[in-house]
């Protein structure tokens, strides 16, 4: 596997993305937690946790970007894979539950942003779950379904089998990236992601790749 050096775009390797790595397993899963056509010439998968502050300043600084400029024009497919450290971060795995919970419901991405957006609120709680019931409503989805999604014991399973195949795949920190073969560290500037995301389409798109 390549480790993408920072400020220095390397070739792109075309390596499948690891069986390791739960991404890979069914897209079923995926589906509520994936951004662009399918299509794409190339995948990324963000691995990231909920209550990491870096997590949250990429998700609202740098996405955004990434986004219009990638994920908009047909160049990525952009696939989130919970990575909740939970050493560290006590009320990760509860809202990467709540973020699975909505993707059932075609509502992944509104309750991604509002966790991201509202972390120094939960973040702090010794009891996150009344906060967190508060985003069906915000969300405008059922609330009933997401109890039971978050009641139900596949849940956490789900995650912990997510997270575990994360760090098979060579992730120790997040955010972590795997861009077609390659893994990418940290919350880098949004011209850190151009330079690799450019050098990967662009092996993409060369004959006999």
């Amino acid at each position: 596997m390549r480790s993408w050096p920072i400020l220095v775009v390397a070739a792109a390797a075309v390596a499948a993305l690891p069986a390791t790595l739960p991404a890979q397993q069914t897209d079923a899963p995926l589906a509520g937690r994936s951004k662009g056509s399918a299509s794409a010439p190339v995948t990324v998968y963000e691995m990231s946790d909920f209550q990491c502050p870096y997590c949250r300043r990429f998700a609202l600084e740098t996405f955004p970007t990434l986004e219009r400029e990638y994920v908009g024009t047909g160049k990525v497919r952009w696939i989130f894979v919970n990575f909740p450290i939970s050493e560290i971060h006590p009320n990760a795995a509860a809202a990467a539950a709540v973020a699975l919970c909505a993707a059932r419901q075609n509502a992944f991405w509104r309750v991604h942003d509002f966790l991201y957006t509202y972390q120094d609120t939960w973040a702090p709680l010794k009891e996150p779950g009344p906060f967190f019931t508060t985003l069906a409503d915000s969300a405008k989805i059922s609330k009933k379904a997401m109890l039971t999604c978050l009641e139900s014991p596949d849940t956490p399973k789900e995650i912990q089998s997510e997270a575990e195949g994360s760090r098979r795949a060579g992730a120790n920190s997040t955010p972590s990236f795997y861009i077609e073969g390659g893994l990418m560290s940290g919350a880098q500037p949004v011209e850190v992601f151009r330079r690799v995301l450019d050098s990967v389409v662009a092996t993409k798109h060369r004959p006999g790749t």
